[in-house]
């Protein structure tokens, strides 16, 4: 029978037994032995929590948001509308009792903590509380902490936990996602005793989440669309997409070079503008045709090729937070590279645009939280510059600065 990887226990595995290897092979990792075999998973994020410098014996727990700025950002989050769906699958169901249920953002932020009072007092001395930042490497190994660094969902039980303060509990997760865009919203997380860990637990999150994306979707078909303003993703993605339509690299392409040009292109500029020598005029006007049949009325005239209206994107979307000074809000929106497989060289130009903007933003700004969420994430893990500002920012001697400074000499060695 093949065993999933994801889950903590075997079939017929004895929990007990089960806690006692895997303590031993969480003090075998720390002393730098060999010891009883974990899960790859497990052990392959032990190695992250590592290099990220995390001291499994005081970690730094980092609260990200508090007070009012908590609440207007869990107001803002899509998930918020899904909170209802989660109370009822998870919270008051039977067989629930003993848990606690946590809703997090894409950023590893804990936005919501709810259930058994006891247990959430207890968890508030290892720091698993709203606000706070559960990302590998913040953390350590954790069931939010995989979700969102693999993007599946998966379990962490006990001593599998890479830090001490949480290794009495035990978790299941599961990413969530934007059913429109596919991108991670954030993470569902059951936490409790080792039962929290038991196969059923893992089935009840996944079904749970099935039922967030569904009151997603459903909410995002019932929303009306601004008029005249469908927007355009393509930070992250090998494709595009706008007002609910995939489109091919090509349109993805295209749409975003237009709404770049809102007096319109020739189809010669265009051609130029997607790939020189490669792309003729015959070829551009052939998919423009293509173009107008998947988003209609999008597209105006032909003489020059332009929109019918204004098309936002959410490049456009970074850049005014980046214009207004919102590093933190840059960063929350920056899903990754504008449409990092294009090599079309108007395209290209707009990717590396917005990252030395982003760059520029995240070595002068003042708020450690946000380069603490930049330098974690894959956009930023490689950015010097910022893990230097991070490590001056940082209180001296303190975990993160320690941190920020170690990642920094290995970049600036590496560099050199």
């Amino acid at each position: 029978m093949t065993v999933d990887p994801w889950l903590a226990w075997p079939a017929g595995a004895d929990p007990h037994e089960l806690a006692v290897r895997t303590r031993r092979a969480h003090e075998a990792f720390l002393g730098g032995r060999a010891g009883a075999p974990v899960r790859q998973v497990v052990l392959d994020s032990w190695r992250r929590s590592r290099r990220s410098g995390v001291d499994p014996e005081h970690p730094r727990v980092e609260v990200d948001l508090t007070g009012r700025g908590l609440v207007d950002h869990r107001d803002q989050h899509p998930l918020a509308a899904a909170l209802p769906v989660v109370r009822r699958a998870l919270l008051e169901g039977p067989g629930t009792d003993g848990v606690v249920v946590a809703l997090g953002d894409a950023a590893g932020r804990l936005l919501w903590v709810e259930g058994d009072r006891g247990v959430r007092r207890r968890l508030d001395g290892a720091g698993f509380v709203e606000g706070s930042c559960w990302l590998e490497g913040a953390v350590g190994t954790s069931a939010p902490g995989i979700a969102l660094a693999t993007d599946h969902e998966v379990q962490v039980f006990a001593a599998e936990h890479f830090s001490l303060a949480v290794q009495p509990w035990s978790c299941s997760a599961a990413p969530v996602h934007d059913p429109t865009t596919g991108a991670v919203l954030g993470v569902l997380d059951l936490t409790g005793g080792d039962q929290a860990a038991a196969p059923h637990m893992m089935a009840l999150v996944r079904a749970t989440v099935m039922a967030v994306e569904a009151q997603l979707a459903l909410a995002a078909l019932r929303a009306p669309a601004p008029p005249g303003r469908p927007g355009l993703t393509v930070l992250g993605r090998t494709t595009g997409r706008v007002g609910g339509v995939d489109l091919t690299l090509r349109h993805a392409e295209i749409l975003l070079l237009l709404s770049r040009h809102p007096e319109g292109l020739g189809a010669e500029e265009l051609a130029v503008l997607l790939h020189p020598g490669e792309v003729s005029v015959v070829t551009v006007r052939a998919e423009i045709s293509r173009l107008r049949r998947a988003v209609g009325p999008l597209l105006g005239g032909s003489r020059p090729y332009r929109l019918a209206g204004e098309l936002t994107t959410d490049l456009d979307l970074v850049r005014a937070r980046l214009d207004r000074g919102d590093a933190a809000g840059a960063v929350a929106a920056y899903a990754g590279p504008v449409l990092p497989r294009s090599q079309a060289p108007g395209v290209v130009a707009l990717r590396e645009e917005l990252a030395a903007e982003m760059a520029a933003a995240l070595e002068a700004t003042d708020d450690a939280a946000a380069l603490g969420r930049w330098t974690r994430s894959p956009a930023g893990s490689e950015h010097w510059s910022a893990w230097r500002r991070l490590a001056d920012l940082e209180p001296p001697g303190s975990c993160a600065a320690v941190r920020a400074e170690a990642r920094r000499s290995l970049l600036d060695r590496r560099l050199a």
